[in-house]
């Protein structure tokens, strides 16, 4: 019984002894085909090289692609910048031409309220109703005038202004200041800072 037994042990160490070797024999062979996977084939280098191949033209593209996106942008700018002052400028001479009519058109009327005025000046004491009359329609005519902005130039006592008044008469008078207007032949009228009609006036020194 005894023999029977160590021969089983005997034989048992045997077979594990066997499959140790079969074991590592078995190891090696895996690892020998892990560090061939690691190593890119002739394929996979040619797939590398490739895709390396098509990143660099894509990069490529980009910058062109870019570049042409910097031109448009810039031609773009330039483009709006140039509407931006055509439009000023078409504007600027659209209202200018509006001013002009404007004030060719104001101009046309004045010398109607000067009538007036020179009327009102000889009051017919008989005729009170038509003296009356004169008056209303030239102050409605004022009233006109000065929604649309025109104004009477202030002269009489003012410092004579050359931007502002004519003068058509000069005297010396030592009661007067120096260029001091003292009389008003024809009112002169203004719209904003554009002079519609210069006062005529005598000044005095």
């Amino acid at each position: 019984m005894e023999e029977m037994n160590k021969d089983i042990a005997e034989e048992t160490v045997e077979n594990n002894g066997g499959e140790n070797e079969a074991s590592e024999v078995a190891a090696e062979e895996v690892a020998e085909e892990i560090s061939e996977d690691e190593k890119p084939s002739r394929q996979e280098k040619k797939k590398i090289k490739k895709l390396e191949a098509e990143l660099a033209d894509a990069a490529k593209k980009l910058a062109d692609a870019e570049e042409k996106l910097a031109e448009a942008n810039d031609k773009y700018t330039r483009l709006f910048a140039e509407y931006e002052n055509y439009r000023k400028r078409t504007l600027k001479e659209r209202e200018g031409i509006y001013t002009d009519a404007y004030v060719d058109a104001v101009s046309e009327i004045l010398p109607i309220l000067d009538n007036m005025e020179r009327a009102l000046q000889y009051k017919d004491t008989e005729n009170e109703n038509i003296t009356r009359g004169l008056e209303m329609i030239m102050k409605s005519f004022i009233d006109a005038l000065t929604k649309m902005g025109v104004s009477e130039i202030e002269a009489l006592g003012k410092p004579f202004d050359p931007n502002l008044h004519n003068a058509v008469m000069h005297i010396d008078d030592e009661a007067y200041g120096e260029g001091e207007i003292v009389e008003v032949f024809m009112k002169g009228y203004i719209r904003g800072d554009r002079v519609l009609r210069h006062s005529m006036v005598k000044v005095a020194n």
